[in-house]
């Protein structure tokens, strides 16, 4: 199973969801298990609704759209998911060895472009979707302050305490850097997205050096 791939994820999770009616769990898991193995663009309600031996017409009656039917199931996986994924990550890139700043900001970066890579049709849904619904960016606002934003904070207070980084107050730090790299996903991923093979060393190595050095000559 590749690490930390949501589809895999999601599948293991409707398995033990009883939230649902059997058609809509056997839709479901149905839609799932064909994004994973054939992706989500290369997918068709009409193929979902064959495998899943309904009509496709109860598929729209239940999701509307299949962007709908996805973000049904990832919205409550990734509320509950989040907190737990967001430990992962950080455990893995600030450890006791994590000496400086840029070392911490190129491992955070590398490991969530790589996420993206892995995960790159839902990112491109979610991102979509908060473009334009207000109520989904106030429903995952909090999980993601809770999490996400939190423990990047705790971060930048760490090494502001080691004096490796201007002594600016911490929301402003915190805004440039989400700016800078939620920019740079949205940017590769979603805006301009390329299919060719990302170098993902050199990536998040220019991202590192932007941040620390600006583009000033």
């Amino acid at each position: 199973m590749p690490k930390d791939n949501l589809l895999d994820a999601l599948i293991e999770q409707t398995k033990l969801s009883k939230k649902q009616t059997d058609k809509q769990q056997k839709i479901i898991e149905t839609a799932i298990r064909m994004f994973a193995e054939k992706g989500y663009a290369n997918t068709s309600t009409n193929e979902i609704a064959k495998a899943a031996g309904v009509a496709e017409g109860t598929i729209f009656r239940h999701y509307g759209t299949k962007d709908n039917l996805l973000l049904s199931v990832i919205l409550p996986f990734l509320k509950e998911a989040l907190p737990g994924m967001a430990e992962n990550v950080f455990k893995e890139v600030l450890t006791e060895q994590t000496f400086h700043f840029e070392d911490f900001l190129k491992g955070l970066f590398k490991n969530r472009i790589e996420f993206v890579i892995e995960n790159r049709e839902i990112f491109q849904i979610i991102v979509k979707e908060l473009l334009y619904s207000d109520s989904l960016r106030m429903e995952i606002a909090p999980f993601f302050a809770d999490s996400v934003v939190l423990r990047i904070s705790q971060a930048i207070e760490l090494f502001k305490v080691r004096g490796e980084i201007k002594d600016l107050p911490s929301k402003t730090l915190l805004k440039i850097l989400m700016t800078v790299f939620g920019g740079f996903l949205v940017t590769n991923f979603v805006l301009f997205p390329s299919h060719d093979t990302m170098d993902v060393d050199r990536e998040a190595e220019t991202l590192v050096r932007f941040v620390m050095e600006g583009i000033r000559k």
